[in-house]
């Protein structure tokens, strides 16, 4: 007796497969040096993130079926601007449905990723899928943000705040040895005019996304660099 996923699949096969070969070819030309195991385990995100959000919604229905560019592409938008060293430590503040933070801890095996957001199913999620693709560079954790005690060499996330309460949150969080080209500091996906929102810090410096990625999606959309300890206009 076939269930109805069995009967599904059967008649949709053809569907399924273009849109695996479409996903696929998207991350490929963007990121030309993927090992064969990392382009499987895009292949297979693809499909975990789609059963799981029918079981818990951690994407909006709308943006499920983009997928890809919205949350994969842009998560892997900040290995345009800094390749992670092996052993470097990495927070997700916010990671919600494992973005940026799974994606980036396929890109890069041999460093560590804890992905940390107040919500639990959520996180439920995340761990599980990370299981599944066989990430063991990836701890998902339930718990806010503020009540971290451990310190790493980049701090990222997508827009869960704006830039001044973020680097509240996450004060006292970052190593003080550098070993990368840019210093320690928060790589932040963020999108719109934040020339307001940034004016008070005259460190930060801002990646824009469409000039490594050529998708109308990230035409507004943002990475925002600042280093650790930052200086701002009220300290200077």
């Amino acid at each position: 007796m076939y269930s109805d996923k069995d009967i599904y699949f059967a008649k949709n096969i053809d569907v399924i497969l273009n849109k695996l070969i479409k996903v696929l070819n998207i991350i490929k030309s963007n990121f030309s040096d993927l090992t064969n195991s990392q382009i499987k385990q895009f292949n297979s995100l693809t499909m975990l993130y789609k059963n799981w959000n029918n079981k818990i919604n951690v994407i909006s229905r709308k943006d499920i079926s983009e997928l890809n560019i919205r949350h994969v592409l842009h998560s892997l938008s900040i290995s345009k601007v800094i390749k992670f060293l092996p052993k470097t430590k990495i927070l997700d503040v916010g990671t919600g449905g494992g973005f940026p933070g799974i994606p980036l801890a396929i890109m890069f095996p041999e460093v560590s990723f804890h992905l940390t957001d107040s919500i639990g199913k959520k996180i439920k999620v995340v761990q599980a899928i990370a299981n599944d693709l066989g990430l063991k560079n990836v701890v998902a954790e339930k718990i806010r943000s503020e009540n971290v005690n451990q310190q790493y060499d980049f701090i990222v996330s997508r827009a869960v705040t704006n830039m001044s309460s973020f680097v509240k949150i996450v004060d006292g969080k970052f190593l003080t040895t550098n070993k990368h080209q840019l210093k320690n500091g928060i790589l932040y996906l963020k999108g719109g005019d934040l020339t307001k929102e940034l004016e008070s810090f005259k460190s930060a410096r801002i990646y824009a996304i469409n000039s490594y990625i050529n998708n109308a999606f990230f035409e507004t959309k943002k990475i925002v660099y600042l280093p650790m300890p930052y200086k701002d206009k009220d300290t200077q």
